[in-house]
């Protein structure tokens, strides 16, 4: 839910699977187009990075489904970490491609705020520009 509220503070309609009434209640042919409808519909696209993740089989098809359609700039991995430089999770093969929400300090800026960091170039932006943009 904390993820949630954050994206929904900084302008961000949320779309979650358990509450698409679209969705059968069994995991089927028709949840696959439902899910990939859905995600071709959204200007951008934020996955909730947890541990399970990794062992998920809808995780990386869903983010799949996603980079075709919307490239490595509209996405961003939301990181559910106990730890504020936990960054294990990039080293999932392919997860360290994508852009990631995080809470902290960037310059120009007199508080701290969530952002979008894009790792490879050292460069973030606030939440609420790369949600909006």
């Amino acid at each position: 839910m904390g993820a949630i509220r954050v994206l929904e503070n900084h302008g961000a309609t949320v779309y979650i699977d358990k509450k698409d009434p679209e969705l059968p209640p069994y995991t089927s042919e028709q949840t696959a187009l439902t899910l990939k409808r859905r995600i071709e519909q959204t200007r951008k696209f934020v996955l909730l990075a947890t541990e399970n993740s990794k062992e998920s089989k809808w995780v990386p098809w869903e983010l799949g489904i996603a980079d075709g359609k919307k490239g490595l700039s509209r996405i961003a991995l939301f990181p559910a970490v106990n730890e504020r430089y936990d960054n294990s999770w990039t080293t999932w093969e392919y997860m360290g491609l994508y852009h990631r929400i995080v809470w902290g300090d960037l310059e120009g800026y007199e508080k701290r705020l969530w952002m979008v960091l894009d790792e490879t170039r050292n460069t973030a932006i606030p939440l609420s520009r790369w949600l909006n943009g």
